[in-house]
């Protein structure tokens, strides 16, 4: 099946899901929204164009949302097309004065765990100080009709990227939080950051947050998914160990602990897919075994 009509199908699901019952059809926007994060609507070739109909009844993910966030709500939905274990709907919640909430939807076993995981997380981030990095806050957890619902608050976005002494300075202080060895973010990505006001760092999707790794692991992230905008999954890897120590010596980290961070990084990827079930980079005796191999001596 091609992806056009696995796209379609998983968002005819996904409508059926959120817009349950009769109901007189209203069409729902499916385009990019400026004030979106990247990570909930990437610019791409596959986007979705013009509206989308879908049934507006009284028993609807509106109806639930307007009642646990006590206003009117009308919602914008997206669905991530990519095949990934975490593809979930998000809606953008809008009441009479504009965006209320971004909302994610668990719609699977795998999605319910990682949306109660990142609320679990937001609810620790909300009791702890906090000088570099803003997270969201969490508006409502719960259920609705077997689908877990997170509604998360929105961000100020400003315009223009955040420099690399300010992603440092945030990684720096995601590394302790949690009290243990070391914490990481999980999904470091140019998309799930952006600069805030006063200097700060908006960090968004807190899904995949994890402690006890070595210090490094979210700037290492952070470079080999640029890369792999640019390069195939084995050269972006080679890249990730090669320009390991440039991208770790402002943490304190020599050359050897730098490249030997990259390659437990990329093992720690490797492993996550594995638990997903989905290899989105191809399988690691592709991308992930001949830079094992190189760096063997560090191992």
């Amino acid at each position: 099946m091609n992806d056009a009509r696995v796209r379609r199908r998983y968002l005819d699901r996904t409508i059926s899901l959120l817009f349950p019952g009769p109901g007189e059809d209203r069409p729902y926007s499916l385009l990019p929204h400026p004030l979106i994060p990247r990570r909930l609507t990437p610019r791409a070739w596959w986007h979705p164009c013009g509206r989308v109909m879908v049934p507006a009844g009284r028993d609807s993910i509106e109806t639930h949302l307007s009642e646990v966030l006590d206003t009117p709500i009308r919602v914008t939905l997206h669905v991530r097309p990519a095949r990934r274990a975490n593809r979930k709907p998000v809606l953008e919640a809008r009441g009479p004065d504009g965006t209320v909430a971004f909302v994610k939807i668990g719609d699977t076993d795998r999605t319910r765990e990682l949306v109660a995981h990142e609320a679990r997380t937001l609810a620790m981030l909300a009791e702890t100080p906090l000088k570099t990095v803003i997270p969201p806050t969490v508006l409502h957890h719960g259920s609705w009709r077997d689908l877990s619902v997170l509604a998360l608050s929105p961000l100020p976005v400003r315009r223009g990227a955040a420099g690399a002494d300010l992603r440092a300075e945030a990684i720096r202080e995601i590394s302790g939080i949690g009290g243990e060895r070391f914490a990481w973010h999980g999904d470091f990505s140019p998309w799930n950051i952006a600069r805030g006001p006063d200097d700060r760092l908006l960090v968004w999707d807190w899904e995949r947050f994890g402690t006890g790794v070595p210090l490094g692991f979210d700037a290492l992230h952070h470079f080999l998914q640029r890369a792999l905008r640019r390069m195939d999954p084995p050269t972006a890897a080679r890249a990730c160990v090669a320009q390991a120590l440039p991208l770790l010596a402002p943490f304190g980290l020599s050359a050897g602990e730098a490249r030997l961070t990259a390659v437990h990084y990329l093992t720690a990827l490797a492993h996550r897919h594995a638990a997903d079930g989905h290899e989105p980079l191809g399988p690691p005796a592709a991308w992930l075994n001949p830079v094992v191999d190189s760096q063997e001596v560090l191992v």
